[in-house]
């Protein structure tokens, strides 16, 4: 900031020498006006003696004429050179006062709405980081600057995530979460690290986030790695697998972590494999799937936009009103079959097989909320272990 301020300083001494330069100059011609003034006033003395002179008869007219002559070249001799004083002449308060008040006034606005903190931290962003420690606490400064900056939040939560402070992240990502419109990334950034700031411990909280999450986008990578760890860590080996497995299909080939999740995947299998039941006799249950197929009524495809969501789902007749299983695609994928099945259970306990009938809904969104749209299509109550391919049209406002 230091060549910030010269240079500031530099412009204010420009611009003050546009004032304080004519009010030099102005008092410097003054000691010459008084001087010309002296020079007239003994130049009408010398006329008025001459003139009396000659009125006593001391002087002759050719002499009274050739005295004024050399009065008039004396004068003209005083004042060769001099400039004319200008006849309106601004006075030396004001100049003065503009000299000292408007660097002052300048200086309060700017540092009043000016950015200086924000231009100090780009200097300091452009330098990069030492260490973890100067890196976590520009983004904290950061953070502090712009407390409406989402990214700046999220990047510092997930800062924070890595040095085991899971505490402090989770409250960026609450403030993230509203910030966003409570984006499904977000929500389960923030039900991970409550989780870990509990201690690994499960809570009502952490599994309404981990919901709302999947219901808005069921691939949530976060939300599904930490479905799984929890019901690793309690022991609910085959509700782990099946989280893990759903992830595990989200993951490009490349990715790392595909090497360890499917070595998480191998430790429940073993796990299972090693109870006392051996897993030849445990009776296998039913897995209820469903097929869909979805399209857009004709006289709708000038209302909607491909980007648009749509949200195939299907929720238990006589039961809670949490869907059972979600599917996500866009206007563009339509017309679509898809399948749900008990790997698309939003939670454990709420499986398609573990209800006799379900009802089968699609929902266009153009906000991708998957509880309120635009237009909506819903099926009849059908049995959860029906084979044949179910029709939806979308062609109803949804109200």
């Amino acid at each position: 900031m230091i060549d910030f301020w010269l240079a500031a300083g530099v412009l204010l001494l420009v611009a003050l020498s546009f004032v304080l330069v004519p009010l030099l100059r102005a008092r410097r011609e003054q000691p010459e006006q008084d001087r010309r003034a002296l020079n007239v006033a003994l130049y009408q003395e010398r006329l008025a003696e001459l003139n009396t002179q000659q009125r006593a008869g001391v002087l002759t007219p050719a002499q009274l004429e050739s005295g004024q002559a050399e009065a008039a070249r004396e004068l003209l001799t005083d004042t060769d050179g001099s400039q004319t004083a200008s006849d309106v002449r601004l006075g030396r308060a004001v100049p003065l006062a503009a000299a000292l008040l408007v660097p002052v006034l300048g200086l309060v606005l700017y540092l009043h709405y000016g950015a200086s903190d924000q231009v100090e931290l780009s200097r300091e962003f452009a330098v990069p980081p030492t260490s973890v420690a100067q890196m976590t606490a520009r983004l904290e400064q950061a953070v502090q600057m712009q407390p409406e900056a989402v990214e700046g939040l999220y990047i510092l939560g997930r800062t924070y995530m890595a040095q085991n402070r899971p505490a402090q992240a989770a409250a960026l990502f609450e403030r993230a979460a509203s910030l966003t419109g409570r984006q499904p990334e977000v929500l389960g950034q923030w039900a991970q690290a409550l989780y870990f700031a509990a201690g690994r411990q499960w809570s009502e909280p952490i599994q309404a986030l981990t919901d709302e999450a999947l219901l808005g986008d069921p691939k949530e990578p976060t939300s599904l790695g930490l479905l799984g760890i929890a019901a690793f860590e309690s022991q609910r080996f085959e509700q782990a697998i099946g989280y893990w497995e759903r992830l595990l299909a989200t993951l490009p080939d490349a990715d790392p972590a595909r090497t360890a999740l499917q070595g998480g995947i191998a430790r429940a299998r073993s796990q299972l494999a090693s109870a006392d039941t051996p897993p030849a006799s445990r009776p296998t249950p039913a897995r209820a799937g469903l097929k869909v197929r979805v399209t857009l009524a004709p006289a709708l495809a000038a209302k909607v936009q491909p980007g648009d969501s749509v949200f195939v789902f299907a929720r238990a007749v006589s039961g809670p009103p949490m869907p059972l299983a979600v599917k996500r695609l866009t206007v563009a994928d339509l017309p679509a079959q898809v399948e749900l099945a008990d790997s698309d259970a939003m939670m454990p306990q709420l499986k398609l097989s573990n209800f006799a009938e379900v009802q089968l809904i699609a929902r266009i969104s153009r906000a991708g909320q998957p509880t309120q749209g635009e237009w909506l299509a819903r099926g009849a109550p059908i049995a959860s272990d029906s084979a044949a391919v179910q029709q939806l049209m979308i062609d109803s406002p949804d109200l």
